[in-house]
């Protein structure tokens, strides 16, 4: 082979290599656009809490944090987009639903299976559970999505997020007179209905150390303090 058939031989190679890479690309940025409008749709009127604004952050800082991690992004982004799809909290305590939803989401944009079964694995195992229910699956990816989630449990807009729950369910918002319960199992927690500042000891104060992944133990740092700071405050006004 000459010199010049040598190199028109790498150029197409190359450029067939690139025009696959493309397509790919282009494909995984339709697959997350159309799964942006699904979610939002689906999510309009939710809860202040758990509405759309909430899956955006936690696809924002999962992509962040996977950045960082061996994991496969096109997972990552559809299970944060798809991970409270249908929070059971708001559809009777029904834990399958948003499997099933985000499933059948899935197969309509022809996403492949091994890709699904990831995805609704990670959904029915992301969630905090009273932090004594033990997880049967684990992956890179839930890692990254879970430390996201939690982070967005955590910190200033985690303590906006957990009084606008409280509100959204007519809770005290304090109690001095109902200590937190910190040995709940599952269906403890989930029917719950303790004051508000309860749940800073039953959950956003332990997260810190319940993160997976580096970045995301680095960013709760700061967040974690400032609740402290907060529940200081907190008590100094209400005088204790």
């Amino acid at each position: 082979m000459d010199v010049i058939t040598q190199k028109v031989t790498i150029f197409l190679t190359l450029a067939c290599r690139f025009k696959i890479e493309n397509k790919k690309m282009n494909d995984h940025e339709n697959l997350i656009s159309k799964t942006i409008e699904f979610v939002r749709t689906t999510l309009a009127g939710a809860e202040g809490g758990h509405d759309w604004w909430h899956i955006y952050r936690v696809w924002k800082t999962a992509s962040r944090i996977a950045a960082t991690e061996p994991v496969d992004i096109l997972v990552v982004e559809l299970g944060a987009l798809l991970h409270d799809i249908a929070d059971s909290k708001f559809h009777g305590g029904n834990e399958s639903l948003g499997p099933q939803i985000a499933g059948d989401f899935l197969k309509s944009m022809n996403v492949p299976d091994e890709i699904i079964r990831h995805v609704i694995l990670i959904i029915e195992n992301i969630s905090f559970k009273g932090g004594n229910e033990s997880h049967k699956f684990k992956s890179p990816e839930l890692d990254v999505i879970q430390d996201a989630d939690r982070l967005d449990a955590i910190g200033a807009i985690g303590i906006a997020r957990t009084f606008n729950y409280g509100g959204h369910k007519n809770r005290e918002i304090y109690n001095p007179e109902i200590p937190p319960n910190l040995n709940m199992d599952k269906e403890t927690y989930k029917n719950s209905s303790a004051p508000t500042l309860n749940h800073f000891y039953e959950k956003l104060l332990l997260l810190k150390d319940l993160m997976n992944t580096k970045t995301a133990r680095q960013i709760a740092e700061r967040r974690h303090a400032f609740m402290l700071i907060y529940l200081e405050e907190f008590y100094r006004e209400w005088g204790e």
